[in-house]
């Protein structure tokens, strides 16, 4: 399996720790500082803990948002819960890995994640790209995702390797000055050419991590172009100019044209029809191109990878 990782639950005493910030980290909420310190350790107890006052940044209380500067010395208290100790990322996730580092440089590290690996751990997922990514590059000090690509979607994913690359690359996504661009296939035959998309995406209250549009929501833009026609299907071309949770897929779902192989937005009939007679198995989206030029630090990317192999062999399938 990709995603494969060791576990091992063992209950721990944490005595006082100090620890002195670095550059890399200088700029950063204490919180956010924290969640990556003590992980595995519950969001609300580390907000109890900064909220006690247990928490303390050269010797004085701090609140949440507070920014810590380089030289801070930041007491953190003794933990005195049951951890899970991190995962650790079987040898084959790490290999796999290796194979699709795109680009590598002193600000980024780019990734083309396979489909199925999430890109972060969660509740039931043990591990995910950010974590193994950590184990695979042990000696760098500093790497955080820049942005998150479903688990189910496959294609570029950018880490940032320093505290500055990842603020000019929140401000370019903040402020539409990337350039990020999908390829999808959808049900049926696109019609009325480039379509520039703007809606209100909301989540549902009954089921938390689904989307629908609707008035009262974050505005989401998408332009979508039509790349090649076939029979039933559109293979299009995604230009996001916002970033919003599952923005494609409900998007053209609720255009009536979902994504083929959506388990969440899509067609269950016609997704069985495509399984069986294209081999498409999983959610036909993929990350293929990122354009943007770092605004503090001046590096420009033009980053652009093939559609993904299971996807590709798919469309040259003789059905197609």
């Amino acid at each position: 399996m990709l995603y494969d990782s060791v576990m091992n639950d063992s209950p721990q005493k944490k005595a006082v720790s100090f620890k002195t910030i670095a550059e890399h980290h200088a700029g950063q909420r204490i919180d956010n500082f924290l969640m990556r310190e003590l992980k595995n350790v519950p969001r609300s107890h580390v907000y109890r803990i900064i909220r006690k006052g247990e928490v303390r940044v050269n010797k004085k209380r701090v609140k949440p948002a507070n920014k810590l500067a380089f030289g801070d010395v930041v007491r953190i208290p003794p933990i005195h819960i049951a951890l899970i100790d991190p995962a650790i990322a079987s040898k084959l996730l790490l290999k796999q890995l290796e194979q699709v580092v795109v680009l590598e440089d002193e600000h980024l590290l780019v990734i083309n994640k396979p489909t199925g690996l999430a890109v972060h751990a969660g509740s039931n997922i043990p591990i995910g790209l950010i974590e193994a990514m950590r184990q695979l590059r042990p000696e760098l000090p500093y790497l955080e995702l820049a942005h998150r690509l479903d688990r189910s979607t496959s294609g570029l994913v950018l880490l940032a390797k320093t505290r500055q690359a990842l603020q000019d690359l929140h401000t370019l996504f903040k402020t539409c000055g990337i350039d990020k661009r999908y390829l999808t296939l959808v049900a049926g035959q696109w019609q009325g050419g480039v379509k520039h998309i703007k809606n209100e995406l909301l989540r549902e209250q009954s089921r938390r991590k689904k989307i629908q549009v609707k008035a009262g929501g974050k505005i989401a833009e998408s332009i979508f172009t039509p790349r090649k026609y076939y029979s039933d299907s559109t293979l299009l071309e995604v230009k996001l100019l916002t970033g919003r949770m599952h923005q494609i897929r409900t998007q053209l779902a609720h255009l009536g044209q979902p994504v083929i192989g959506d388990d969440q937005y899509g067609d269950f009939s016609l997704n069985r029809q495509y399984k069986k007679s294209h081999g498409i198995k999983r959610l036909f989206l993929h990350a293929y191109h990122v354009k943007c030029r770092l605004p503090t630090l001046g590096q420009a990317y033009n980053i652009e990878i093939p559609l993904a192999n299971d996807l590709q062999k798919a469309l040259n399938s003789e059905l197609f």
